[in-house]
């Protein structure tokens, strides 16, 4: 007796390949995102993220911490529920997370967002 072979679908990560855990969305936390984003670093690749068009590899980010730190930083804002990442092929792409974000806090991203650039030109960073 032959087996039926099930065949994923196209969006489900092949056999084998690294799944990263992520918060569903109604397991995302207000105070878990504040303490993301309180980070300066942090901070700083959500802006890069949300001014990004689409997913960006952690290593296109200028970060002034070592590796591991970086690794460290992306891995908080994953859990937290700020980004979703996904290997593809040896690159772990970023994308923020902003529909989930947008759903449950209305405005806070945005207005978070604005406030970074506003301090960031008041401290001569932008």
């Amino acid at each position: 007796m032959r087996r039926a072979t099930v065949t994923p679908a196209p969006t489900a990560p092949a056999a084998g390949a690294r799944a990263l855990p992520h918060p569903a969305r109604e397991e995302i936390r207000l105070e878990a995102v504040l303490h993301a984003l309180s980070d300066p670093v942090r901070l700083c690749v959500v802006r890069e993220l949300a001014a990004a068009e689409g997913e960006r590899t952690c290593s296109c980010f200028d970060l002034p911490v070592t590796k591991s730190t970086s690794t460290h930083h992306f891995r908080v804002l994953r859990e937290s529920g700020i980004v979703q990442q996904t290997y593809r092929g040896t690159a772990k792409m970023n994308g923020l997370r902003r529909d989930d974000l947008d759903a449950l806090f209305p405005g806070l991203l945005d207005r978070i967002l604005e406030a970074a650039a506003c301090q960031a030109v008041r401290l001569g960073e932008d």
